[in-house]
């Protein structure tokens, strides 16, 4: 059964929510990041991304960055921009983006759910990236940046939290890029309770998005472990900062590869190449495709849009080799265009749905040869990914919204 408990979240003024919210680090560059938070010293990404107060030559990973963003946290409070509250309470963060909602619950998850799989994950995580948020989460001492979790729906759960809703005025309503972004404060005791208990009932939480963060957290949990001789496991370094959403309540867009070159080939004879994989190919010259069903794949080359369909024979029935992104890897990327690893092979790049395929086009028009649009992964298919106790292939899902940085920070100490 799933821990998620309170905690006393360091969070922003209300006056200043707007201005510290940020998107997630690993979503831009430190060029792009460096722009957004232009004239805006308030803005997280002075935490999650501190390179951007530093010289441009210092690489990422140097000592100086984790120092600067330990010390752009403190800040934060020092300055009154931020202040921790009182007691543990569980905060309801929900966010409208194009007319729809998804409303979470933010808390703290358990490490020992993580390692035990009560929290179960669909994807690799990479030691590279590991390593630099291990150190960020070290030196700030606190949980930066939350876990998006998903569970499967849950009547009680949801009549809580639409119930403290309709009685409670938010302490942040605001609007950012477009997505609407609104946070209750749930500090009463027996509410706090009624959430607990209801939590505990549930067999199995999964990780949608922040598989690196949550690893990282637990590292540095184990890490606090080893330090802390008859440590109890209530201390807050057992527990890393998440939000919980009810799997019926989100959504997942495409998440689309380009290349690097065709591998040699000429265009004519890598269109014949595909064909003889068992894709039926439909040149659309200059109108986009974005797949509307499984099994159908875009594919933008310099003389404009293919429809790619796979044949029935390439489909097969199981959970992971059944994905749409699975069915382009095996019988495309890698026997094609020999892209063998797709998370270490420099020639492959992925581009968030969110982009739209006007970047796919620019890609191409500027360092690619190819670029393919995906049907999106279903919630239902992850679950059932994670389920099985399997892994996804690399960059299959792309939430949205994603979840803002710096509305909760959760103290480690």
């Amino acid at each position: 059964m799933a821990v998620f408990r309170p905690f006393a979240a360091v969070r922003p003024l209300p006056d200043y929510a707007a201005q510290v919210a940020a998107l997630p680090y690993d979503v831009m560059s430190s060029a792009e990041a460096r722009e957004l938070a232009q004239g805006n010293p308030n803005s997280f990404l002075h935490v999650d991304k501190a390179e951007i107060d530093l010289d441009p030559s210092i690489d990422l990973y140097d000592a100086r960055v984790y120092e600067k963003a330990r010390e752009n946290l403190e800040k934060l409070v020092s300055d009154g921009i931020c202040a921790q509250d009182q007691k543990p309470c569980f905060y309801i963060y929900r966010q409208i983006m194009e007319g729809r909602a998804q409303t979470g619950l933010v808390g703290c998850a358990s490490i020992d759910d993580y390692r035990s799989n009560t929290i179960k994950k669909h994807e690799f995580t990479r030691a590279d990236k590991e390593a630099d948020r291990i150190r960020h989460v070290d030196a700030c001492d606190a949980n930066t940046g939350p876990i998006f979790l998903a569970c499967r729906p849950q009547a009680k759960l949801h009549t809580i939290l639409e119930d403290w809703k309709a009685a409670h005025a938010p302490v942040y309503d605001f609007v950012q890029d477009g997505v609407r972004q609104t946070v209750w404060v749930v500090d009463d005791d027996s509410a706090i309770v009624r959430l607990t208990e209801t939590i505990a009932k549930i067999e199995a939480l999964y990780i949608a998005d922040g598989h690196h963060r949550a690893a990282s957290a637990v590292r540095v949990g184990e890490m606090r472990r080893e330090a802390t001789p008859g440590y109890t496991g209530e201390e807050e370094f057992n527990f890393f900062l998440a939000v919980l959403f009810s799997s019926d309540e989100l959504a997942i867009m495409d998440y689309n590869r380009v290349v690097k070159d065709l591998a040699g080939m000429k265009k004519e004879e890598f269109l014949e190449a595909v064909r003889k994989a068992g894709f039926t190919v439909s040149y659309l010259g200059d109108t986009p495709f974005a797949p509307e069903e499984k099994g159908t794949f875009g594919m933008y080359l310099n003389d404009g849009w293919y429809r790619l369909t796979a044949d029935k024979s390439l489909v097969v029935d199981d959970p992971v080799e059944g994905l749409d992104v699975s069915i382009l890897q095996n019988n495309l990327l890698r026997p094609i265009l020999k892209i063998a690893d797709p998370r270490t092979d420099k020639r492959i790049d992925f581009v968030g749905g969110i982009r739209g395929l006007k970047e796919l086009e620019k890609r191409v028009s500027e360092d690619c040869a190819a670029a393919f649009s995906m049907y999106a992964t279903s919630i239902q298919e992850l679950l059932d990914v994670a389920d099985a106790g399997l892994l996804m292939p690399p960059k299959s899902t792309w939430f949205e919204p994603k979840l803002r940085s710096g509305l909760f920070i959760h103290r480690l100490d």
